[in-house]
């Protein structure tokens, strides 16, 4: 992987989950940047892993909170003329509103009403949830799998 000047690396997300992280950030490939890939790698600590390089872009907080959600042991490297100046692990925020929809289908959420879904983290490694309204569980699976297909 060539060093980039300006930008981010996701490093630390679970093998597999490289094109959730690229579905979460809107990235196609048709943007212009320079985004590198690199899926299965060995890692001491997880086996395999996969990382995301992208230049020339910054994280919004909504979105690395959308990653700790998929890859709750990912580290962020903030890269600026070419060094790391800013290094820190991403942490799954204690309350997710309006990114996944409850997968029970009589909850509240899921009827006509405008009721926006709220989960509350349960447990971060791997992620788990609780509807606030139907005291629902979600898994890491299913969180992916809605990542995956755009969330709420």
């Amino acid at each position: 992987m060539s060093p980039i000047k300006n930008g981010v690396v996701i490093d630390h997300i679970p093998a597999g989950r490289a094109l959730v992280v690229l579905k979460i950030l809107g990235l196609t490939g048709r943007e212009g940047l320079t985004i590198t890939i690199a899926m299965n790698v060995e890692s001491r600590k997880m086996g395999r892993k996969d990382i995301v390089k992208i230049a020339n872009r910054e994280l919004k907080p909504e979105e690395v909170d959308k990653i700790a959600l998929i890859a709750p042991n990912a580290t962020l490297n903030i890269i600026r003329n070419y060094e790391v100046v800013e290094k820190h692990r991403v942490k799954p925020p204690a309350l997710i509103r309006g990114i996944l929809r409850c997968p029970n289908p009589t909850c509240v959420t899921n009827t006509r009403e405008p009721v926006e879904p709220v989960f509350v983290l349960v447990r971060e490694t791997p992620v788990r949830l609780r509807c606030s309204y139907c005291d629902e569980v979600i898994e890491m699976d299913n969180i992916v799998k809605q990542l995956a297909e755009g969330g709420a």
